[in-house]
């Protein structure tokens, strides 16, 4: 396939896989889902590992607000569908293979959505995390579910709340992060020596067990959609999303 919005290399049983779409910091849209799940279906059969990586100034910045903006304006109806993007996180989380997020720079919004769908997450020193939904009236509903099961409920509420990002040592406090280091691909090698000894069907069997531990990611998944359909269709909220793009203002500036 010829991907626009990734990168994707293979190594023995690794899978490799870089954000890469300069033109919007990495957004969240049609293309990138559509291609993260195509590549993730590949994966199942005989991948062990899959590394997702960002840029170095940017992992991911969440939502295309860009994206939004140009179906209005090319009269497209602009309904709001989570329930592909929630999959692709499901994807992540209950696979049959370890998810290492290797995250450089700035994680915002719809991308922490991949770093709690994780199972092992790894950080350099410049990386930072923050859901700003709620600036523009929004909610990362589809996130949450994801979210809570890797930090637990409040800590996702406060970084919901404030809206402010968190620095690494937080986050590795907080268990976002599992491991950081300044020269974090020298990290990322070290882990993988170490799990490409584990088979496939052992890493298979050890997902299926540990969601069915935690399997708050399925039960809540009607609910989260429910939410973020409401929140991506208030006119309200469109509003501030076009005004941001086209004028380049928050919604509390004048």
């Amino acid at each position: 396939m010829d991907y626009k919005a990734i990168k994707v290399r293979y190594q023995d049983t690794i899978c490799f896989v870089q954000l890469c779409n300069t033109d919007n910091n990495n957004a969240i849209n049609d293309c990138l889902i559509k291609e993260l799940h195509h590549v993730l279906d590949i994966c199942m059969e005989t991948v062990t590992i899959v590394v997702l990586e960002g840029m170095p100034e940017v992992f991911c910045m969440g939502a295309d607000f860009q994206e939004i903006n140009a179906k209005r304006l090319s009269g497209e109806e602009n309904t709001s569908n989570p329930e592909p993007l929630y999959d692709l996180w499901t994807k992540l989380a209950a696979g049959p293979y370890i998810v290492i997020s290797h995250v450089r720079g700035k994680v915002n919004a719809g991308g922490i959505g991949f770093i709690a769908a994780s199972d092992i997450v790894l950080a350099d020193n410049t990386a930072e995390f923050s859901l700003s939904e709620m600036l523009f009236g929004l909610l990362p509903a589809c996130v949450m579910p994801f979210l809570i099961r890797r930090i637990g409920f409040q800590k996702a509420n406060y970084l919901t709340l404030m809206t402010q990002p968190i620095q690494v040592q937080q986050a590795l406090a907080w268990g976002l992060v599992d491991a950081s280091d300044d020269q974090s691909a020298a990290l990322l090698r070290k882990h993988l020596l170490r799990l490409r000894h584990l088979s496939k069907a052992a890493i298979s069997r050890h997902k299926v067990y540990m969601n069915k531990l935690s399997d708050s990611i399925y039960q809540s998944k009607a609910l989260a959609l429910e939410a973020n359909i409401e929140a991506f269709s208030d006119p309200v909220n469109l509003e501030k999303i076009y005004r941001y793009v086209e004028k380049g203002k928050f919604p509390w500036e004048a």
